[in-house]
């Protein structure tokens, strides 16, 4: 049996979820290191996805900003239910091209969106666009049953401060139950990397960007987090294109408290790539 089947019948034993209520106050944001379909195989990393959702209460809707929608000005994904996933990867088991995730309608969350943006924000929706595989894949494993409302934004720059900024305009949606996440992956040298298998030994660039990236988030350092191409040890290498940990900057400023440390929920390696995953209250 394939793996994601095998989380499947596991999922769908689990007690029900308890929705998100206002009593439980506002829902943490998240960084969560995405990974590609091979996710899909990866049983230890699947439990772990699925264990963080169930530690919090089913979001009322989900946000979700994904390092592989960069576009400005801001946009958001089609609104509408059941909208066609988009397949934005190559090579894989043709499985993963017939895979959905049909959500419900998001309008409900993009009145929200805009009521927290400022007046002079234009945001577009791209009514023909699904959501891409940084937020449909780790979703369809943390949330199977595909019942919550999703609603994906584009990275619209890579200046920290202007998505620190973003995020902290996101942040009244935690109040509101919306689950905010940034989806990158901790680091992402894929063109780096000699070896392919699941459980390849990081290399020294990949493990040194994580380490120093951990420290950081403990301190709650988000000047070095932020100064990150001329501070991190492992770049280039790491991220030789930063729009897979960029995300990380909107998650911080969701958070109450930027600068408060981090809760680390996911760590260790997943191709040798550091699939470092946080939640920031």
């Amino acid at each position: 049996m394939h793996p994601f089947d095998t989380h499947l019948e596991k999922t769908a034993a689990a007690a029900p979820h308890a929705l998100w209520t206002p009593e439980d106050g506002p829902l943490p944001s998240l960084y969560l290191s995405h990974g590609a379909p091979p996710l899909f195989e990866d049983a230890t990393w699947m439990d772990q996805l699925f264990a963080w959702a169930r530690s919090l209460p089913k979001p009322k809707a989900i946000l979700i900003i994904s390092a592989h929608w960069e576009m400005a000005p801001l946009s958001v994904s089609s609104t509408g239910a059941n909208t066609t996933p988009v397949y934005d990867f190559g090579g894989f088991d043709p499985r993963y091209y017939r895979m959905r995730y049909d959500t419900p309608d998001s309008t409900d969350l993009a009145s929200q969106l805009l009521a927290v943006l400022p007046d002079t924000e234009t945001v577009y929706e791209h009514r023909e666009r699904g959501l891409d595989h940084g937020a449909w894949v780790p979703l369809k494993v943390m949330y199977p049953d595909a019942d919550v409302p999703v609603l994906q934004m584009s990275i619209p720059t890579h200046d920290p401060a202007r998505l620190l900024a973003l995020g902290e305009r996101l942040r009244p949606l935690r109040e509101q139950g919306v689950l905010v996440i940034g989806s990158g992956f901790m680091t992402h040298g894929l063109q780096f990397l000699r070896d392919y298998s699941l459980d390849a030994k990081a290399p020294g660039w990949s493990a040194e960007f994580d380490a120093w990236a951990a420290d950081a988030l403990a301190r709650g350092d988000v000047d070095e987090l932020a100064a990150f191409r001329d501070r991190a040890p492992g770049m280039p290498y790491a991220h030789p294109t930063v729009e897979h940990f960029t995300p990380l900057f909107v998650a911080l400023g969701a958070a109450a408290n930027p600068e408060a440390p981090v809760t680390t929920t996911v760590d260790g390696f997943f191709l040798g790539l550091a699939k470092r995953s946080f939640q920031a209250a």
